[in-house]
């Protein structure tokens, strides 16, 4: 492997001066935030044509990894996730058939991003609640370049530098760096690049989300979601519904979101998983019907779905979601994360597109690039890096295969789904990883 990590020179880091990344997501932005930190110059390519990421609308499960990261390198002083109390399990008719006492942090996609930002190139937004990201400077800092609308087309090794090329605005342009790093999601071109035999491969259900605001709920709907974590699990459903933070974040009392993740089965070829993911624009979307996008006739055969197949509750919060997306479930992962002797990497859902089922897919980016800067500081090889990053993805990607297909086209006891939960909630510090988990 490539020598990669970096030594300190008059408090500076030294070593490693450019990194490359592709893919302005969170991933992305977890990888120029951290390196930034450290002292390492970034540039991060970003295929969408907007400068700012339009919000996802989605709740997210803040594992130990991703609080872990912004106790670290986040500089912006508020809070970045609220906590729920209390796991719950729903029959049919919305009656609590299971509770247990267990604590999580539940954030929101557009909060994190936004913080991200904040501390990687200094965009300010009511997410940061007054505070001006300039302040935050210091001058052992890396620069940071932001590049949005660049659709990456290739990348060679020169000179033991990586050139990446793209295109933006019709334009063939490229950027060099010391290192590669592929956080380009579960589409990710550097992974195609890398391993063109991998294909993302529909599972056969989708995953349907969507935000309510807390006082426009219900009582019923109140006491079963606020500062709760509610499971329902029905022949071809499963819906989980949270708390999360609402507009710029916010945290307080009444001003939260209640935020509903709802699988449903949709086999390959139905007619409905076509109506469903037609667009208004007579698109046929294969991963994504973003949000806004949802064609009225889709979105009523949705509600009626909801009405049908969900306890009361849950069925609520889908008629009045006023922005659902649709997201095809499926499965994806790349043989190994160090290519090209150190010098290209995957992270994230470029490594390994976990189901959401895991909630683990924020947490392995943060993981990913905690592991990372203990290589580029020296205190971890590159084979250890993949060990540990590659082990734990396929962990979890099996973990995912093995709780989604139990949920949605098993019946399993309550008791049974209650235990596949509670192993997705295993702390990765205490997770087992057999051979087969191992690069070979």
């Amino acid at each position: 492997m490539a020598d990669t990590h970096l030594s300190h020179q008059n408090g500076r880091v030294a070593g490693p001066k450019h990194v490359v990344i592709v893919g302005g997501s969170l991933a992305g932005l977890f990888t120029g935030v951290a390196l930034k930190t450290i002292g390492i110059n970034t540039t991060i390519l970003e295929r969408n044509p907007n400068k700012l990421l339009d919000n996802q609308g989605a709740g997210i499960v803040a594992g130990g990894d991703t609080m872990a990261f912004f106790e670290k390198y986040n500089r912006c002083p508020r809070d970045v996730a609220i906590q729920s109390q209390k796991r719950l399990y729903l029959d049919p008719n919305g009656n609590i058939v299971h509770e247990e006492v267990m604590k999580q942090t539940m954030t929101s996609w557009d909060l994190v991003y936004y913080l991200l930002r904040a501390n990687y190139d200094n965009v300010e937004s009511g997410y940061l609640q007054g505070k001006k990201p300039t302040s935050w400077a210091k001058d052992t800092d890396g620069t940071v370049d932001y590049r949005y609308g660049c659709t990456v087309t290739g990348y060679a090794m020169q000179a033991g530098k990586v050139k990446v090329a793209y295109t933006r605005e019709g334009k063939e342009e490229a950027v060099s760096g010391d290192l590669l790093i592929g956080a380009d999601g579960p589409s990710s071109t550097i992974r195609k690049i890398l391993h063109p035999e991998v294909h993302r491969d529909y599972c056969g259900y989708v995953v349907i989300r969507g935000t309510v605001p807390e006082n426009e709920a219900s009582p019923e709907s109140k006491a079963a979601f606020i500062e709760r974590f509610t499971f329902y699990h029905g022949p071809g459903v499963q819906n989980l519904t949270y708390t999360i933070p609402g507009i710029n974040g916010a945290t307080e009392v009444g001003k939260r979101l209640l935020n509903f993740v709802w699988y449903t089965n949709f086999p390959e070829g139905n007619d409905e998983l076509e109506k469903l993911m037609t667009d208004k624009d007579g698109k046929r979307r294969r991963i994504t019907i973003p949000p806004g996008m949802m064609t009225d006739e889709a979105w009523e055969m949705v509600k009626v779905r909801g009405r049908n197949r969900l306890p009361p509750q849950m069925a609520e919060m889908v008629q009045k979601s006023r922005n659902p997306f649709v997201q095809a479930i499926t499965d994806v992962i790349a043989p190994t994360s160090v290519h090209e002797n150190g010098k290209v990497i995957l992270i994230g859902d470029a490594l390994a597109g976990f189901r959401p089922h895991t909630v683990s897919s924020t947490s392995q980016a943060a993981f990913d690039v905690l592991m990372l800067v203990e290589v580029l500081e020296g205190r971890m090889d590159m084979a250890e890096f993949e060990r540990r990053t590659v082990e734990y993805a396929r962990k979890v990607s099996e973990m995912g295969k093995f709780i989604g297909d139990r949920s949605q086209y098993e019946e399993r006891s309550l008791k049974e789904y209650v235990e596949d939960r509670n192993m997705m909630s295993t702390p990765r510090n205490k997770l087992e990883f057999p051979p087969w988990t191992q690069v070979r």
